[in-house]
Parts: structure tokens; sequence; C-alpha cells
């Protein structure tokens, strides 16, 4: 039976940088003592606050941010997908929202720029214009850690099955999405969407999603990790902690040859993906 345990880290924000990747590096290591070999981070990880405030502490890829999770990935022998970190532009004013994957040899091995911008204004719970200082991504990315093919993306991404979609006819067998959902959406939307995408995609999801007050608002937490069928196999609770489980490539292959809806569909649209 081929395995591979997998992590959703949850961390609890700040706008101390210092401070964030000191968690998120101490619950990388307590994920590997737990015998996990993937580990996802959510987004905005190493720092999250007002807008105004992003492209202030916005960093080159690689940087400070990510030598330190490349350093904890060789030193716990743990690949990464590293959260996302606000990403200096190139030719832009506006930073990146963007994703790194780190092997367990600390090499950085694909980076993914957010395409879909978070510009939602509801009522007094949601107010944000992400395409006001973040510059959107434009490429479908997938790489390949411990083995199997892995398909990036982050937060707001969940809401659109178009991408997710392109990460399947990738032959993608986990999706990642690193996340900081605000806890309004998050109670009635967060667990709904995180199981679509791995039912209708057969594969699996690991949602690792910020937890609690930060400085620009309150995060939902409620990390997890989704089976192809979309069972829940982990979530973790309230606060700084780990959603471990495993996941089972037999089971995945099974679930896709009895229910073969990826094979049997009639309605195909194309998207550029790199590699």
């Amino acid at each position: 039976m081929e395995t591979l345990k997998v992590a959703a880290i949850q961390t609890t924000g700040s706008s101390d940088k210092a401070a964030n990747v000191a968690q998120a590096v101490a619950l990388i290591e307590r994920a590997a003592g737990e015998g996990a070999r993937l580990g996802v981070l959510p987004e905005m990880v190493n720092w999250i606050g007002p807008d105004e405030g992003f492209g202030a502490i916005a960093e080159p890829i690689p940087g400070p941010t990510t030598e330190a999770f490349q350093n904890a990935a060789r030193r716990s022998r743990i690949s990464l997908i590293a959260g996302s970190i606000a990403e200096k532009g190139d030719g832009t004013d506006k930073s990146y929202n963007t994703s790194v994957a780190i092997d367990a040899n600390g090499e950085i091995v694909a980076k993914y720029r957010k395409i879909h911008m978070f510009d939602v204004a509801i009522g007094d719970q949601v107010n944000e214009t992400e395409s006001d200082f973040i510059e959107a991504g434009t490429e479908v990315v997938v790489t390949e850690l411990e083995g199997h093919r892995i398909g990036l993306s982050i937060c707001y991404d969940l809401r659109f099955p178009e991408l997710f979609r392109a990460l399947a006819d990738a032959n993608c067998d986990i999706m990642v999405v690193p996340a900081a959902w605000y806890l309004f959406t998050g109670k009635d939307h967060w667990e709904v969407l995180v199981r679509a995408r791995a039912i209708e995609n057969q594969a699996y999801v690991i949602a690792a999603c910020m937890s609690g007050r930060h400085p620009a608002g309150v995060a939902y937490g409620r990390s997890m990790v989704v089976n192809p069928w979309g069972t829940v196999l982990a979530t973790a609770q309230d606060g700084p902690g780990c959603a471990i489980a495993e996941a089972d490539f037999d089971e995945l292959a099974r679930v896709r040859r009895e229910l073969p809806a990826l094979a049997s569909r009639r309605l195909r649209a194309t998207a550029s993906v790199r590699a």
C-alpha cells in the first residue's frame, strides 16, 4: 500500500515577521516529528496586517523567509508548501502573493503566484481589494514532491473550480490550499468548498488556513486533509497546530477506477500549466 503522511499546518498570524516564522518552523518540526513527509503552511505565513503594509514587507524569493523554511525542510527531512508570502514584484509597483514549494533537501522546486484577487465587500464584515496592491499571477503551476504531482493554489482560488480542473487535467493527485480565510465566510463556505474540490477532482486536498485574531481581522482556521471521496481525514483545532493524516494512493486509484468521473467528462476547457 502506497501512503504518504501529510500535514496541514495551522498558524496564528501577526505583524511580527520573526515571531511568525519561528512559530511556523516549530510547527514544521512538530509535524515532521509525527512522521509527516509533506507539510502545507497558511497564506501570508510570515506577516499579516493592514493592506498598506503589504508592499513594505515584501521579499525576494529566495529571501529571508524562504531560506528559513528551506533550512527547516532540510533539518527535518520534510517537503513543504511554504504557505504564501508577499514577493517583491518584477516590472510592477505591486507585489505578488506567492507560494513556494520546497523539497526535503531544502531546494525550491516551484513557486506559484495567486491568480484570483480577493476583491470583496460584504457589509461591514469583509472589505478587501487585493488588486489595489497585489499583482495577479498568470500561470497554473504543478510540481512534484515526494513522488507525487501537486497542484498549487492560494486562498480565494478555492472558489474557482476551473483552476482545480486544470490541475486535475495535469494529473495531480494532491492539491494544496494555503489560506487565511476570514471567519465570516469560512464558517459557511470553507469546508464545503475544500471537500467539493476533492470530490470533483478525485484528489487529496491539503488545506492550511490561518487561525485566530490578527491585525487585519479574524481567520477561520479549521485546517484539514480531505481524501478523494470527500471525507475529512483530519482537522486542526483552534489556534496553532497541525491536521495530520495518511494519504493512501491505492485508495485514490480505487476511487478513480470505480467512479470514473474524470474519464467520463464530455466538456473540456484548456489551461496552460507550468510543471
